[in-house]
């Protein structure tokens, strides 16, 4: 009986490429009692292997919490896989505003003591007494109240780059430390203030509205499927979005654009900008905002420390970082001296800048011709491995490799090697190798890019 991963990220990502299938990404939630976490967490596994379901999921004896990737054409039978459960018959799966096949490549169930952590003893008040739940157009109506207030429950690195008008932004890196922040600023509106709030897919506030009809207050509601559902119902019903930037995801695109305002800035630089990035040295990882510009000169480093380290040889940098707690557990999300412009919860009342247009990214789109992807990057030597699949490749040419992380950055090719052996040309099928000066995901792509064509 499979309960593993079998495959790597890139294995996998190589897959889903070859399947030439398009991918759902989705998340759910439910609390629920759940006697045996670890049996229902063995018999999703299985299920959802055989769908190819792939994703990061957390279960607990209070429910499950799941951020998904899945084909879609396996959507109503991995559907059929939740119907199982009475629980979650009927439940609402928030699907992602943007698609993107990469956005996980491993299928992970953990079972945790909760499947939020959110600090509080659930013994000592009634979940199940929530705060009225509200659709977005009901949303819209009471921000328009002057007797609301509204509070993202999201933390700093999420609120930074996008939110809804006139909301607290707690400056927190976790939900735990916000609730008590929000129950102290707020004990003398608990009798006559209607409190409205929000988070990603609904999941925080479920836990959060209980907590403070709890503590007394008497009007509490909250937004129905978070900023994803909010989303949704915007798009469909032609509603005014009152949410602007974009909204942080927890998968490798780590954000979705819903307005085309930029409320956030370079980290670095101060430039207007709203991209995540996440630090190349393998011992720092931190989460910042670095703009397209910061990105070559640094590297994609958050200091010059991290920057010096990643050219050091690999067996230098491994020795440095032993002993050293890395991954998840040196993450500061956007916390660090080093960082001149990070502002966590002094946002900006108004947009710094407004997000290129859909017309403006059309006419960029018609200069350039797609030919391969990503398959490698070879960081002691900083070589990049591309399949070709489309049209030629030619010493001189003028490349842009593009990612949802590396953004879009533009070389010439000096140099190439086609299946091992130095080459002029790369065809269709050759597997193809060239210097990179910066990092490369399996989710790039490699165009061909030229001046635009007669007319456009």
């Amino acid at each position: 009986m499979q309960l593993y991963n079998t495959l790597s990220a890139e294995e996998r990502a190589q897959l889903i490429d070859e399947a030439g299938k398009e991918r759902l990404t989705l998340s759910f939630y439910a609390y629920a009692k759940i006697e045996d976490p670890k049996k229902f967490r063995d018999e999703l596994f299985i299920a959802w292997n055989a769908l190819d379901a792939l994703g990061r999921i957390y279960v607990a004896h209070e429910g499950i919490n799941a951020q998904m990737s899945v084909p879609a054409d396996q959507f109503e039978a991995f559907r059929d896989t939740l119907e199982v459960y009475e629980f979650m018959k009927g439940i609402r799966l928030n699907v992602a505003v943007e698609q993107d096949n990469h956005s996980f490549l491993k299928l992970t169930i953990k079972v945790r003591h909760k499947i939020v952590a959110d600090g509080l003893n659930d013994d000592t008040f009634d979940v199940t007494n929530k705060g009225v739940h509200l659709k977005a157009q009901e949303f819209n109506n009471m921000l328009e109240d002057p007797n609301t207030i509204v509070v993202d429950f999201r933390n700093h690195y999420e609120s930074e780059v996008g939110h809804f008008e006139g909301a607290i932004t707690p400056d927190v890196e976790n939900f735990r430390e916000s609730l008590p922040i929000i129950n102290e600023q707020l004990q003398d509106f608990k009798e006559d203030k209607n409190l409205l709030m929000y988070c990603t897919g609904g999941i925080r506030c479920e836990k959060a509205s209980a907590y403070f009809k709890h503590q007394g207050f008497k009007n509490v509601f909250q937004l129905e499927g978070g900023i994803i559902e909010y989303t949704r119902q915007i798009k469909e019903e032609g509603i005014q979005s009152k949410f602007i930037g974009k909204n942080f995801v927890f998968d490798h695109r780590l954000g979705e654009r819903i307005t085309d305002d930029i409320i956030s800035q370079c980290h670095q630089c101060g430039k207007p900008c709203d991209n995540h990035t996440n630090c190349s040295n393998d011992a720092c990882h931190l989460l910042f905002i670095q703009c397209d510009e910061c990105k070559a000169a640094m590297e994609n480093c958050c200091s010059t420390e991290c920057l010096d380290i990643i050219h050091l040889p690999m067996e230098e940098q491994v020795k440095l970082r032993k002993g050293l707690q890395v991954g998840n557990k040196v993450f500061r999300k956007g916390k660090s001296d080093a960082l001149k412009f990070k502002n966590s919860g002094d946002l900006p009342a108004k947009p710094l800048a407004k997000a290129e247009t859909k017309d403006i990214r059309k006419k960029i789109a018609v200069k350039k011709v797609l030919i391969g992807k990503a398959e490698h990057y070879y960081s002691k030597s900083k070589i990049g491995q591309f399949l070709i699949e489309n049209k030629e490749l030619t010493v001189g040419d003028k490349v842009l490799i593009s990612g949802p992380t590396t953004g879009e950055k533009e070389l010439t090719i000096t140099e190439i090697y086609v299946n091992g052996s130095s080459s002029e040309t790369a065809k269709k099928g050759d597997q193809v190798t060239f210097e990179i000066p910066f990092r490369i995901r399996l989710s790039d792509k490699l165009y061909k890019i030229g001046q635009p064509s007669e007319g456009v």
